[in-house]
């Protein structure tokens, strides 16, 4: 396939712009360029063809089964598109009055409102741009929080092994130093290492829970206990709440932190380098450390958001998702920088589209919906561990959440085919593969992850296709090590592209 620069051919185009309306203004000579912009020149309908021919060669969640263990790719409801589609959201500026953006500010008001009731948390920052930014900023949170009570000598965060990879590297990043604790036998946080690793220089505790076993830790409430007796605080990788929103809370389980992926457990748009979303939540005695520009709402009666944010915390999750906002003739909204805030961590205010389509899948499910969402999920996992166990061996027994992973171990060992292998196989039967060696605790590692949208049809259909792949594994073996067969590409040098990528043409 020619790329768009290959199919650029001199005086082409499609230069189609409304008469101007204003009067002209021209750059000064020195920010010109001293040579023309190099862009490929093609006709409208070149270009439409180029981008259709690309489409069809990609697949997402649109195309078949997409089972990416740890990633959540799941269906996103167009309505969310329309939501974020209207005017009133796009057509404005991270810049203009406040007082004029009134519904947009509202809309952020609303979701952490929402995002607060269904975490436990108490205030919500939308600054974070995605999962990994949002560790960052919540870790920071916490080593704010040390220094303001004079305890610098807390400068280490425990992470299980079973942590999502991008844990570690946030609280390096953040300046502290990680301390990486095994899992036991079970694929759960070892209580009597964590016991011995704690101490009056723990700054905190970050962990996946459920974690990237797809296991929910049956000791939570110990091992958040634990780290608070030491004197640190508790972050909550919220990557994994789409198996238990509507369920349990991570404010309730002990943490004092949380992260969550709108990009995932909410629906928004993932994958393709993003726009993805991160917001950090925190309890009430985290609050002042937020970053910049937090939205609060201000009665005209003279109430101000936090008494009423209050008072809305005190309702169940199924009242709190479900009312709205006051009438916003009551009420007005601005932003405010908290009294300790560690600064900005992204310029504005987030990816405030990405949060508006978050907003409406919060509204659209409500509270039972997105508990319905939740155990569809663990269902549909459980349902396909189950049925795959007859043939592949499970990393760890029992039941799982939203996920498990699949050791190709025995297999490699006896047959000489690997997880790698039985990937590029399910692309030749129309099946994005799962994820592939991770977590790295469980070797030649296949991680899926089916979600709540897929039907029992589909994840049958998949069932069938893990089998026959098995099957052939038995029959021919070394025909694996060949595949993909039909792919537009075939096995690609991924090491070489790795370390010597061409990123230009």
């Amino acid at each position: 396939m020619k790329l768009l620069f290959e199919l650029s051919k001199k005086g082409h185009g499609s230069n189609f712009l409304p008469a101007l309306d204003v009067p002209e203004a021209t750059l000064p000579d020195s920010a010109r360029r001293a040579v023309a912009l190099d862009l490929p020149q093609l006709s409208e309908v070149e270009l439409s063809r180029h981008y259709t021919r690309l489409a069809r060669r990609t697949f997402g969640v649109n195309n078949g089964f997409y089972p990416l263990g740890s990633c959540t790719m799941k269906y996103n409801p167009r309505i969310n598109e329309e939501a974020a589609s209207l005017a009133g959201f796009t057509g404005i500026h991270p810049l203009q009055p406040a007082h004029t953006a009134q519904g947009c500010l509202e809309a952020l008001h609303e979701t952490e409102r929402c995002l607060c009731e269904i975490t436990g948390m108490d205030a919500v920052t939308f600054q974070p741009a995605a999962g990994a930014h949002g560790e960052f900023a919540g870790v920071m949170l916490i080593k704010a929080y040390h220094l303001a009570h004079g305890d610098a000598k807390r400068t280490r965060i425990i992470v299980p092994d079973t942590a999502h990879g991008t844990n570690p590297a946030s609280a390096n990043m953040a300046g502290l130093t990680v301390i990486n604790i095994p899992s036991d036998a079970h694929g759960c946080v070892d209580l009597a290492v964590l016991r011995e690793v704690v101490g009056d220089d723990t700054a905190g505790l970050m962990l996946t829970n459920p974690n990237t076993v797809g296991l929910f830790d049956p000791n939570i409430l110990e091992i958040t206990r634990i780290v608070h007796d030491a004197g640190g605080l508790n972050y909550y990788d919220g990557a994994n709440l789409n198996a238990v929103m509507g369920i349990v809370r991570p404010g309730d389980m002990g943490f004092d932190v949380v992260h969550l992926n709108l990009h995932k457990t909410f629906s928004t748009p993932h994958g393709g380098g993003g726009p993805g979303s991160g917001p950090v939540g925190c309890k009430d005695f985290l609050r002042e450390f937020l970053p910049n520009n937090q939205v609060v709402a201000v009665s005209k009666a003279g109430v101000s958001g936090d008494v009423r944010d209050k008072a809305v915390a005190s309702k169940t999750v199924s009242e709190a998702i479900g009312i709205n906002s006051a009438a916003s003739e009551e009420v007005s909204y601005s932003f405010a920088s908290p009294s300790k805030s560690i600064g900005s961590v992204k310029a504005f205010y987030g990816h405030f589209l990405v949060i508006v389509r978050a907003l409406t899948y919060i509204k659209r499910l409500g509270a039972a919906g997105l508990r319905e969402a939740s155990i569809q999920a663990v269902l549909n996992a459980n349902y396909m561990q189950k049925r795959l166990s007859d043939f592949y061996d499970v990393a760890f027994e029992g039941l799982c959440m939203h996920e498990f992973v699949l050791s190709l171990q025995a297999i490699k060992d006896k047959t000489g085919v690997s997880a790698l292998d039985v990937a590029k196989a399910l692309l030749d039967n129309g099946v994005h593969p799962p994820t592939m060696y991770f977590p790295l605790i469980v070797h030649e590692a296949l991680m899926i992850e089916p979600t709540e949208t897929e039907s029992k049809e589909v994840m049958d259909e998949a069932i069938d296709i893990f089998r026959k792949v098995r099957e052939q594994i038995r029959l021919d073996p070394d025909s694996l090590h060949a595949m993909p067969l039909t792919t537009p590409v075939r096995r690609l040098d991924e090491v070489n592209a790795a370390r010597n990528p061409r990123l230009r043409f």
